[in-house]
């Protein structure tokens, strides 16, 4: 099976981007319920299950933009 060096680039720089964006778009919803826990501490549960949802969302983008990435190096 050959693998060609433009799908080995693609696939690399497909999953560097999206582990870029999981981890800003990461960083901005920690920071946000962070921020909100601080406003209201009493809303601290509601706050950070929303939290754990919004983190586990954003979290399959790069777990499914690896599974393109290693459709596009082992299909033809």
């Amino acid at each position: 099976m050959d693998v060609s060096a433009a799908a080995m680039i693609g696939a690399g720089l497909a999953a560097g981007f999206a582990a870029l964006g999981a981890s800003l778009g990461n960083g901005n919803v920690i920071s946000r319920a962070i921020e909100g826990t601080a406003r209201q501490p009493e809303a601290k549960g509601s706050l950070q299950g929303m939290m754990f949802i919004g983190v586990g969302l954003i979290e399959a983008l790069p777990l499914l933009t690896w599974v393109i990435a290693l459709l596009m190096l082992f299909t033809k």
